[in-house]
């Protein structure tokens, strides 16, 4: 197995536990080495943060698992992973640790590494505003520090006795100012006149598996009404194509005009006229690339009851929670069926002033969210960095 940076003065431990926060702790990685020559990074990492160097002791995706039903029986080797980075990191004793997003994971550790000295910052504010509002208390045990990417957080968390600073969101500041649907469809050698719709069945292995067949389902029966409509499918890993594929020829899809792309979120969003998302953080990537989309979501029942018991919003989807209204549609459970998932797409692709309402709100959004956020995380951890 790896190990921690030998000289702990240098070292910084760090997880992500998903796709999402890999990309969210690339961006910070690479801010931080651009500041502090000869920091090193150990922890839990996807491909992403690996690319700027991090060192990965255990594979990102033991941690990807979505909901309370599908997380029991993942939960005994989460946990067994938890204690025995605990304990590495207890003993390299790292200069910082810095958890990104996954606080169900993250929380447990930053306690118990904060109750030994060791300085611990979360990155990404759990959705205390949204749901389960009394984390606050194990985050205020658990966190020196709190780095959030939303506005309206910090007055909450600093209300809660936790020091906290917003530092904008890194996609703002990572993605174009003014997204270019032409260079994007140039980029992947898209035509320039065709209708395209990008179908993002998520990133983790769970949600492919659960929603592949819904949004290939979908494209048939808008394939039958609109045959020059074109379909993009960017897949973020191997295991997540492999899936895909099998839902391809499990459901005699493998006729459709789908092009399918390892990676490319980013462009496939900037390059569409419209999307079908699932739920999660590329609904705000979407909003901030300019991609009219609607929304959509399935877990087990059980999972979904809990969750909406728990819940303070109406909506599950950020650029909805940003713009505070229904501006984009969210289909979920029952109402997560082909028939609605297509005429909700072709009404995204045919009234114009929806569209352009959206539009409108996507820019709002970009601008409420667009800072210097690599200046502001290091002037936030500048205490701790020397």
């Amino acid at each position: 197995m790896a190990v921690l940076s030998s000289e702990s003065r240098h070292s910084i431990g760090i997880v992500a536990g998903e796709s999402s926060g890999d990309l969210l702790g690339s961006l910070l990685i690479r801010a931080l080495r651009e500041r502090h020559a000869g920091l090193a990074f150990s922890g839990i990492a996807g491909p992403k943060m690996q690319a700027q160097g991090a060192a990965s002791l255990y594979p990102m995706e033991t941690l990807s698992v979505r909901g309370y039903v599908e997380a029991l029986s993942s939960l005994r080797e989460i946990l067994a992973i938890r204690r025995r980075l605990a304990a590495l990191l207890l003993k390299d004793r790292p200069r910082l640790f810095i958890g990104i997003d996954a606080p169900d994971f993250n929380l447990g550790l930053e306690a118990k590494l904060k109750r030994k000295g060791i300085p611990t910052v979360h990155f990404i504010g759990p959705s205390v505003w949204a749901w389960r509002r009394g984390r606050i208390r194990k985050i205020r045990r658990a966190v020196s520090h709190m780095l959030l990417i939303f506005p309206f957080e910090e007055t909450i968390y600093r209300k809660a006795g936790i020091p906290a600073t917003y530092v904008g969101h890194p996609l703002a500041y990572a993605l174009p100012a003014q997204p270019n649907r032409a260079a994007a469809r140039e980029k992947l050698g898209l035509a320039t006149n065709a209708e395209y719709l990008a179908l993002l069945p998520g990133s983790r292995q769970s949600e492919v598996g659960a929603l592949a067949g819904l949004m290939l389902e979908t494209a048939k029966r808008l394939h039958e009404q609109r045959t020059g409509l074109r379909f993009l499918v960017p897949l973020a890993t191997r295991e997540t194509r492999r899936l895909f594929d099998e839902a391809m020829h499990a459901h005699d899809a493998t006729g459709l005009p789908i092009r399918i792309l390892f990676g490319h979120a980013h462009d496939a969003l900037e390059a569409a006229d419209a999307a079908i998302v699932a739920s999660g953080t590329a609904t705000l990537e979407a909003a901030l690339l300019d991609c009219p989309h609607l929304i959509t979501y399935r877990v087990p029942r059980l999972t979904y009851w809990i969750m909406r018991r728990q819940a303070y919003l109406p909506w599950v989807g950020l650029p909805n929670i940003l713009a505070n209204r229904d501006l984009v549609p969210e289909l979920l459970q029952e109402r997560a069926n082909p028939a609605a998932l297509a005429e909700a797409a072709l009404a995204l692709l045919d009234d114009a002033e929806r569209r352009a309402d959206m539009l409108a709100a996507f820019a709002d959004i970009r601008a409420s969210l667009r800072r210097d956020t690599p200046a502001l995380i290091d002037a936030a951890l500048a205490p701790y960095l020397g």
